[in-house]
């Protein structure tokens, strides 16, 4: 009975807490920079076995302004796996008087599969009630039943930036022997544990969080607000049993989902010994085999079920001739197995604002699936949902951050390529003329190298004509001009390059003022980038991107013209960065020399006027002009 008494008061948060929504009582404390109010933020967790989870969630949230509508825009997802027992919502005014209340039968029910997925069995419940009369708040409540645990959702007191919170709490339920694991972040917060019978009760509570806000180059989200980790120990996904309590257990898990995936159609065998037996060296072996996955699959999201985990047999992925990241890496490592090489088989985050990865905290860390090959004291790198990329090139969306490594041992982090400023450069030679009417005309020659070329690589597969014209129109900060030719070549490799030729004009360039003449020299890669002054930076500042450009420019100018304004050379050596410009003025033409190169750093707030003065200067100097004068 008093196991019972326990769970059924963790499941009525208004015995806990006064049901009243005024937004009049907020404190003012919690209004100050806030777009919205957390009132209430309730998740109950009970473990019933290694295979299912309920849990239980109330929600309150008071929106201040009309930033804050996203909060009041309700969707829940679920699956095969994931069953919604109940769900409401309520909508009070500014006085906490209800205004309405739905259920789950008058929510929209919607696909939630994407263009690019095939097999995709998730499904979400949404509603809406566009209320504008501000303030007003809208409540959840909702049970949720999961079968099949890949994880469990962790505490964030603080939803969002410029959010607070009146009042969070989190409660783990489990068995009395079952091990709950977590990990606080940002924070120190420890839970309450207390045993009920053959229950282990843990709960994490806080109240009066004010609202907190980011800053321009500073720490992403997850990387200052207060949160805990949940993770399971023992789990179980459709018959498939596991432990994530070390990353050995977790690699073993995901050996289990893999085994048996690896077989070959007899045709594909021949095509891989008759691509490869003939080639001596294993990197020309790995390049042949990542040539031909390319030529003959594309990519496809599976999420049916398991899906989400495990990858579709190869020759499944053979015969169909496509898959998702999880298919098309475990394919390429079956080629390769093939050819007598050892691929193996990562789980990484991609994208250029992933999270990173927690390497002291296993679980299931990663939304994406790539494949290596050792090879001594390197490695080939291989992104296999890619048609064009080069072998061995991560790059923004995979390079520079940690991984999962899956071997026959288990799981083990590792790190992809990172690119320096030398790696990613940009190297522009031009050669112009500017007439007696101020017109310009320039053949442009750029080498772009590693992050830099990604841009143009992506011109150069698939574009329409529409998203050339939009990337060739936004490419130089000029008033106007016209690129009338363009041409591209690419280089591949570990560190690809895409040369790019363009011819452009540009009318009325120069401004001309009775017989003067202004050209500013820096024709097509100036910096508008300026850093507002602030006294009271709170975090960190993060410069993200390590580069190198290069701009070696000739202008020829009309005859009769003399200089009669010549700005100073610019050389800055600081750690902040690199930067030279120099100009000169010759009887026929300009000479026009720039180099800047960045390597990404983090600098402490006391560093922040250092990299407002930096930036002005460089703004200063790719803005300064040559006056010349007509010769009388």
């Amino acid at each position: 009975m008093r196991i019972l008494i326990v769970i059924l008061t963790l499941t009525i948060p208004g015995c806990l807490f006064a049901q009243s929504y005024n937004a009049l009582l907020i404190p003012d404390s919690l209004k100050k920079d806030a777009r919205a109010v957390v009132r209430e933020d309730e998740h109950i967790l009970e473990i019933k076995s290694p295979s299912k989870v309920i849990l239980k969630e109330h929600r309150f949230y008071t929106i201040l302004n009309e930033d804050g509508d996203y909060l009041g825009d309700f969707a829940t997802f679920y699956d095969k796996h994931t069953s919604i027992n109940s769900v409401t919502m309520t909508l009070y005014d500014a006085t906490g008087k209800e205004l309405k209340h739905v259920k789950k039968k008058d929510m929209e029910d919607k696909s939630a599969v994407s263009e690019i997925s095939l097999m995709d069995d998730s499904r979400y419940k949404e509603y809406n009630f566009y209320y504008k009369l501000y303030p007003y708040t809208v409540g959840y409540e909702e049970e949720d039943e999961i079968s099949g645990i890949q994880g469990f959702h962790g505490w964030q007191p603080l939803a969002s930036t410029k959010v607070s919170t009146q009042h969070s709490k989190y409660v783990i339920i489990a068995p009395k022997d079952y091990v709950v694991r977590y990990k606080a972040v940002n924070c120190n917060y420890e839970p309450v544990i207390t045993i009920s019978g053959d229950k282990k009760i843990y709960t994490w509570e806080v109240s009066n969080l004010p609202a907190r806000t980011l800053e321009s180059h500073g720490p992403r989200w997850n990387e200052v607000m207060p949160h805990v980790l949940m993770a399971p120990s023992d789990f179980e996904v459709e018959g498939y049993k596991g432990n994530m309590s070390t990353w050995e257990d977790y690699g073993k898990f995901i050996n289990q989902l893999r085994q048996g995936r690896d077989a070959l159609p007899e045709d594909i065998k021949r095509k891989v010994h008759e691509l490869t037996d003939n080639l001596k060296d294993p990197r020309e072996k790995v390049y042949a085999l990542y040539d031909f996955l390319q030529k003959n699959t594309h990519y496809i999201s599976i999420q049916l079920g398991i899906g989400g985990w495990q990858p579709f047999p190869a020759d499944y992925v053979a015969t169909k001739r496509y898959g998702d990241c999880k298919a098309l890496s475990n394919y390429m490592i079956a080629l390769l197995r093939e050819a007598g090489i050892t691929g193996k088989y990562v789980e990484i985050f991609a994208g250029e604002e992933a999270p990173k990865l927690i390497e002291d905290f296993p679980c299931s860390q990663g939304n994406h699936v790539i494949s290596c090959v050792p090879m001594g004291k390197d490695t080939i790198w291989l992104e296999c949902t890619n048609q064009t990329k080069s072998p061995g090139y991560m790059g923004s969306f995979t390079g520079d951050r940690k991984a999962l490594l899956i071997d026959e041992t288990g799981a083990h982090v590792v790190s992809t390529p990172s690119y320096t400023a030398r790696d990613n450069t940009a190297v522009r030679v031009v050669n112009a003329s500017i007439n007696g009417e101020g017109n310009l005309d320039a053949e442009v020659s750029t080498i772009y190298r590693g992050i830099p070329q990604e841009g143009p690589h992506g011109l150069m597969y698939g574009a329409s004509d529409e998203q050339r014209e939009k990337y060739l129109n936004s490419l130089f900060h000029l008033p106007t001009y016209k690129v009338e030719k363009s041409h591209y070549d690419e280089e591949k490799g570990a560190l690809p390059a895409v040369k790019e030729y363009l011819h452009v004009v540009s009318p009325n360039y120069a401004n001309i003022t009775g017989k003067r003449l202004f050209i500013n020299p820096n024709l097509f890669n100036r910096s508008n980038y300026r850093l507002p002054k602030d006294s009271t930076r709170q975090y960190d500042y993060i410069d993200d991107e390590a580069f190198r450009n290069i701009d070696s420019i000739t202008i020829n100018i009309p005859a009769g013209y003399q200089p009669e304004a010549v700005p100073q050379d610019t050389h800055i050596d600081s750690k902040f960065g690199k930067f030279t410009a120099s100009v000169k003025v010759m009887p026929d033409k300009i000479l026009f020399y720039r180099s800047w190169e960045e390597s990404m750093a983090r600098f402490p707030p006391s560093d922040y006027e250092g990299l407002v003065k930096f930036y002005e200067q460089l703004y200063k100097a790719d803005h300064n002009r040559i006056v010349l004068v007509k010769k009388e």
